[in-house]
């Protein structure tokens, strides 16, 4: 039987130990190649990998991205022209469903308001719309955002879907391109972002976009929901839509600077919800299984899935 494929495993910003220890169970695992042109070197697994890393390895036969999104994949230029392959895994999906329909329905239930009540010991009940007076629009169709999209309509909400190219999703009604941005929003009360970072949504989520935003609604203005990327946006517009009324509230997972400084006024400012990019944590205990059984299937001569569009940057 031949051998299996040696990998690299190339991480930055955090320990690589239980990924180490996970994917060296079944295959043989580096930290850094033995030279910039090590021959022995099949596979690569990364995060935020070093600039140039991965050039000249003369025998790498894929990448493949721990995280949901593959900008930081797409940070090194010097990328060889190998596929590149995204994870997608029932926990991370699961993991980002929750974060979603938390942070609506927390919007949605006024949650913002009973926290205030409660630090006053106000006992107030204020009149709550049902779900299906409400608007969802969800910015980004992929895996995470139709599922996200699907169980959102589950319960009863309204969602609206916007991609760049036409997609349909059941019970969702669906806008794409440049043309349909505008009506999206136009139709929205609550945002959820959940668009890759490329160059064309690099910024993205500035006031000219937020200003598009349904006011007049049953929540008393518009919502966003970032769990994307933190480059999608930039924090000063958010801030000013908050504090001009365009925007009513916003929940922040993803920040163009994180950790986000603890000079942000973001930390503190009434209307926002802040989290520390914890929507949807990739879990090595989910996800190297099916990077390893990419890889055997691979070597046996299947294609590999769930392959990064290099054109599209996701």
């Amino acid at each position: 039987m031949a051998a299996k494929g040696k990998i690299l495993l190339a991480i930055t910003g955090f320990s690589p130990q239980r990924w180490y220890e996970m994917l060296s169970e079944e295959r043989e695992v580096v930290l850094e190649p033995n030279g910039e042109a090590d021959p022995s070197i099949e596979y690569a697994v990364v995060w935020k990998q070093r600039p140039g890393l991965l050039a000249k390895l003369p025998n790498l036969k894929a990448i493949f991205s721990i995280g949901a999104g593959v900008d930081h994949v797409f940070a090194d230029t010097t990328l060889p022209d190998v596929p590149i392959v995204r994870v997608v895994a029932d926990n991370l999906t699961q993991h980002m469903v929750e974060y979603v329909l938390w942070r609506v329905l927390d919007h949605h239930r006024q949650g913002q308001l009973y926290r205030a009540q409660q630090t006053k010991k106000v006992w107030h009940e204020p009149p709550q719309r049902p779900a299906e007076d409400i608007s969802v629009g969800i910015m980004g169709l992929g895996n995470l955002g139709r599922a996200a999209a699907n169980a959102l309509s589950a319960i009863g909400f309204r969602v609206n879907g916007w991609s760049r190219r036409p997609q349909d999703v059941a019970g969702v009604t669906t806008f794409a391109g440049d043309v349909g941005l505008v009506p999206f929003l136009n139709a929205t009360d609550i945002l959820v972002v959940l668009l890759p970072l490329t160059d064309t949504t690099k910024g993205m989520v500035n006031y000219g976009l937020l200003k598009e935003l349904r006011r007049r609604n049953g929540l008393g203005g518009s919502v966003l929901i970032n769990a994307g990327r933190g480059k999608l946006q930039h924090d000063a517009d958010i801030l000013r839509a908050l504090d001009d009324g365009t925007l009513k509230e916003a929940s922040l997972d993803v920040f163009e600077v994180e950790p986000l400084p603890k000079t942000s006024p973001l930390w503190g400012h009434p209307k926002v919800y802040v989290t520390p990019h914890a929507a949807a944590t990739s879990d090595p205990a989910h996800l190297v299984g099916p990077m390893l059984k990419q890889m055997d299937a691979f070597e046996r001569g299947d294609p590999l899935e769930n392959l990064v569009d290099r054109a599209a940057g996701y």
